[in-house]
């Protein structure tokens, strides 16, 4: 081990990493520690030159495993029992050869084990240990997140033991032998509640039964189900979904009702033909975030007082904007929770409801009778309500119908597909609104995305690249009174640095300058421009903000507003 690392120390040194006075301190003051290792504690070099020096040791390529987007195929080349063991990912194939990216090219052992066992030759590539450990979680799941991997084998030895053939996809027959495949499924369900999961994904390919959990936004592949249980499974939860057992050529939509301990869950789910069978999402509907006040969701406290009082207008229309996922559903609820009182009555137009909320009323809208969003805006306008939540404005005569409410003395909650706060404006104009009822009625326009939060059980001082400060527009200066953070992994977070999610936002409040604007039907470029003048922030400027107070990451923020310039 001392002659490996010894030459790696030269190759460091040859490399211009590190130079000789600095690894004879090293090999001084390491104390029986690794001499590598301590250069990289300490930093004096880098873990990413010592990954370059191994890959020029043995004339191989560094990969950046979190880059690369690696095919199922791909993955599927190397079981999962194998990447653990031998820590190894494959990167890609060609006829007769596989690339494997791998910490430690010196290990010959490894290599050539992996050359019998895959029966194919082996071309390697170098990664550096935390981007392989992430790759590994990735793509074949943590050590500890699914305890559903012992139940796959207690099912599929019961199902041999009792001698009974599973039900196929085309016969919609439920035999003795799913009493293990409930369990099963039972199971996948509480693996993901208990990891905190939003959605539970089943997705059939060719040559397997995929099984992936989103958690925190991101999508993480867990062991997959045998190939076999796919039919079994998948008829078990339409069973419980309601849906039709025997339908295998439209999509259909259910709901789940489970327990988890004490706990009561409510999964909707959503099933869709594919050319491999039907692909199964369960999302898992949290009614504890409805219960979040305007801090979790993550104004700071300017934002929340703005936000405040907004929403404690008697009328007008507020619309929350941003792409599918953002979080817009969660903060019009916990903005309803906020203003639920015993003199207020508030009425909700949704499609559908997905959360039961106490002292307020709920509609369901059902296109296949007729009662659309319009409708049911009129009907509930009889009732007279002091604030309406339209669950979307999807057409020109719902958004008439929610514009006229405002202007009668009624708080409108809606929601809107826009990239940006200003977007919202062009959105309703393109819809057909006319701009003076625009700018008449609108009171407040904003655009929300989500970034992970740093696990704060291992959150530790971070100090962002260059490339990160360019992106943000950080200076070194801004840094002096900051504390950016980024968490290193840990079991509280399944080894990500994060855990849990919140908001960061663009508020634009529409004043007398920012009505005639809207008024005057100038273009969105130019009503952005201003009303950052007046004030706004944009979505990156807020999450500079959160980055700089030890919130989220700087690859979070850039992540999630791309194409935002500050």
């Amino acid at each position: 081990m001392a002659e490996k690392d010894d030459y790696l120390l030269d190759l460091l040194v040859d490399l211009g990493f590190t130079n000789a006075e600095q690894v004879a301190l090293a090999r001084t003051e390491a104390a029986g520690a690794g001499v590598v290792d301590y250069l990289v504690a300490n930093k004096i070099i880098r873990a990413g030159d010592v990954t370059q020096a191994k890959a020029a040791q043995f004339g191989a390529e560094v990969v950046h495993l979190a880059n690369l987007k690696i095919e199922d195929d791909v993955i599927a080349m190397v079981p999962r029992d194998i990447a653990k063991k031998y820590r190894v990912i494959p990167v890609f194939k060609t006829e007769g050869k596989v690339a494997v990216a791998i910490a430690d090219p010196s290990d010959l052992n490894t290599i050539d084990s992996l050359t019998h066992l895959l029966n194919a030759e082996i071309e390697l590539r170098v990664a550096s240990e935390a981007d392989l450990e992430a790759a590994l979680n990735k793509y074949y799941g943590g050590e500890k997140k699914s305890m559903a991997e012992g139940a796959f084998k207690d099912v599929i030895q019961e199902l041999t033991d009792s001698d009974v053939e599973v039900g196929g996809m085309d016969d919609g027959i439920v035999v003795e032998a799913d009493a293990p495949l409930i369990r099963l499924v039972n199971q996948i369900i509480v693996d993901a509640f208990k990891i905190r999961a939003s959605d539970i994904h089943l997705e059939p390919l060719e040559k397997r039964f995929r099984l992936r959990y989103r958690i925190d936004g991101m999508m993480q592949e867990m062991k997959s189900p045998p190939k076999r249980l796919q039919a079994s499974i998948i008829a078990r939860l339409k069973i419980q979904a309601g849906m039709v057992i025997s339908e295998h050529r439209i999509p259909q939509d259910g709901r789940i009702q489970s327990k988890v301990g004490s706990k009561l869950i409510d999964l909707r789910v959503s099933c869709l033909p594919t050319n491999h069978g039907e692909s199964i999402v369960m999302r898992i509907l949290d009614k504890e975030g409805l219960r979040l006040g305007l801090p979790e969701l993550g104004f700071l406290t300017d934002d929340q007082q703005t936000f405040e009082r907004i929403i404690g207008l008697p009328d007008g229309i507020l619309l929350v904007t941003g792409p599918t996922g953002s979080g817009k559903t969660t903060t019009l609820y916990s903005c309803l929770n906020f203003i639920n009182r015993p003199d207020r009555k508030i009425i909700t137009v949704e499609d559908p409801v997905e959360y039961v909320l106490a002292g307020i009323n709920q509609v369901q809208v059902n296109d296949i009778v007729g009662f659309t969003f319009a409708r049911a805006l009129r009907a509930i306008l009889r009732q007279a309500p002091n604030i309406v939540m339209i669950g979307e404005i999807r057409d020109m005569e719902t958004a008439s119908i929610a514009i006229n409410a405002s202007l009668t003395g009624h708080l409108v909650f809606s929601t809107l597909h826009t990239n940006d706060a200003p977007g919202a404006v062009t959105r309703l104009v393109d819809i057909g609104v006319k701009p003076f009822l625009v700018a008449s009625s609108t009171r407040c326009l904003m655009a929300q995305r989500l970034v992970r939060k740093i696990c704060k059980k291992c959150a530790a001082p971070y100090q962002p690249s260059d490339a990160e400060m360019m992106a943000l527009g950080i200076k070194h200066e801004d840094l002096k009174n900051a504390n950016v953070q980024k968490g290193r992994g840990c079991q509280n977070c399944n080894n990500s640095g994060n855990r849990g999610r919140f908001g960061i936002f663009e508020i634009f409040v529409v004043d007398d300058e920012g009505r005639k604007l809207i008024y005057d039907r100038v273009p969105t470029n130019v009503l952005r421009a201003r009303a950052r003048e007046m004030g706004m922030r944009t979505l990156r400027e807020d999450g500079i903000r959160k980055v700089l107070a030890g919130l989220t990451t700087p690859e979070e923020v850039i992540r999630a507003t791309v194409g935002d310039e500050t």
